[in-house]
């Protein structure tokens, strides 16, 4: 499987840019589409108790495709790719805890937070065509509606605290679990934002910088 990519490092922790494979994206929408018509299978795989978002549905994808769709195979490739070029390292046990959808409509919302594991990640498959506008005093401020932020330490001089993303399908970021993120509200569409996300575990003696 090839992909493109670029190492950011617009702060402390290095963040992994990927472009998913198209395929890969259609794969991935049809699953979802598949299982939101399944209230049955929905619920079971509900994940949304354990996320700290305000949003419409969050559900875990079930073992069985995250292997046979290439999704579990895609994101190993990714990060064993981002570490030898980083570390130049080689993992050799990459696990993915768990790999869920978050289904984002108007003024929904994801809060300032971090996850579990050693390695994360968040993308998107599925985007509004609009996600709104400043109010009409405020034209000259920048609009963030819909967009992921990373966060990392403080503004300081020549130290950037703040990533802003805007979302684009078929872009998904790596990133270390401890790094703060949040997603912010959008309006003025009834659409949807589907994302993607994942935590997994790597080697022990790679991840644990202190011995």
């Amino acid at each position: 499987m090839k992909f493109n990519y670029q190492i950011i490092k617009f702060f402390g922790p290095s963040i992994m840019k990927v472009e998913m494979p198209n395929d890969l994206v259609v794969r991935l929408n049809r699953y979802v589409d598949n299982i939101i018509t399944d209230n049955k299978k929905k619920n079971s795989l509900n994940h949304g108790e354990s996320l700290v978002g305000d949003v419409t549905e969050e559900f875990k994808l079930e073992e069985e495709f995250i292997r046979e769709s290439e999704w579990g195979n895609f994101l190993a490739k990714c990060v064993h790719e981002w570490l030898k070029v980083e570390l130049n390292k080689s993992i050799t046990n990459f696990s993915i805890k768990n790999s869920w959808i978050v289904r984002q409509f108007e003024n929904e919302y994801n809060p300032l937070h971090l996850h579990s594991g050693h390695i994360s990640g968040a993308g998107f498959l599925k985007l509004p065509s609009f996600f709104g506008t400043t109010s009409q005093n405020k034209k000259t401020k920048d609009y963030f509606g819909g967009n992921l932020q990373l966060v990392h330490g403080n503004r300081m001089f020549l130290s950037n605290s703040i990533m802003n993303i805007k979302p684009k399908v078929g872009d998904f970021y790596f990133f270390p679990n401890y790094l703060m993120h949040c997603v912010f509200p959008f309006k003025g569409s009834k659409e949807e934002r589907r994302s993607i996300s994942f935590n997994a575990k790597i080697d022990d003696d790679i991840y644990n910088v202190y011995g």
